[in-house]
């Protein structure tokens, strides 16, 4: 005589058979919670990583330069640094052309350094130490007539119509910021 198996001996009852489904969902249920706890913990952290606002309406700045004349020359800021937006004369822009590339420190023809030869754009922090040059142009005599651009009073470096080191101890050009036009007469710098 057989013995019929009996169901609940095998762990087939009707209660455990319900029991890993309720055991998933239960498993489910409970991470979710735990990664919705995570993410709402973490977003402040996160979003704290994003620039200020006050950052990013310094990334960019916009200037209108229709009325800056043959040499002229403005200062905006950007970054938090004074930035030159000079136009160039006729002279100027020769002057600059024509410099033997090998007598520079830091070589670089003066048409990789603008876009349009009558605007030249610097930011105007000397690369020795940070100071901020002014624009001799022949005019104040504090530099070598040769060079006709800006001197920095601290330390005596010179720069020439193209923002390149020509004397003195900045080992670098005045830096050009990534700028474009954005019409004849409105440039975006940054």
């Amino acid at each position: 005589m057989s013995i019929p198996p009996d169901s609940t001996a095998l762990g087939t009852s009707k209660e455990n058979q319900n029991g890993p489904n309720r055991r998933h969902f239960l498993y489910l249920g409970t991470a979710a919670v735990g990664a919705a706890g995570v993410a709402a913990t973490a977003w402040p952290l996160i979003d704290s990583m994003n620039p200020a606002s006050d950052a990013l309406a310094l990334a960019t700045v916009e200037v209108n330069i229709a009325s800056i004349q043959p040499g002229q020359m403005i200062v905006v800021t950007w970054q938090g640094k004074p930035t030159f937006i000079r136009r160039r004369t006729e002279d100027e822009i020769k002057q600059a052309q024509d410099v033997d590339l090998s007598i520079l420190r830091d070589p670089e023809p003066d048409s990789a350094r603008v876009q349009r030869p009558e605007w030249l754009i610097l930011v105007g922090v000397c690369t020795h130490l940070g100071c901020v040059p002014i624009f001799d142009g022949n005019n104040l005599r504090l530099s070598d007539p040769d060079f006709g651009g800006w001197f920095c009073s601290c330390h005596g470096s010179q720069y020439d119509t193209s923002g390149r080191i020509r004397k003195g101890p900045a080992p670098y050009n005045l830096p050009v910021p990534h700028y474009s036009f954005l019409s004849e007469s409105v440039i975006r710098i940054g």
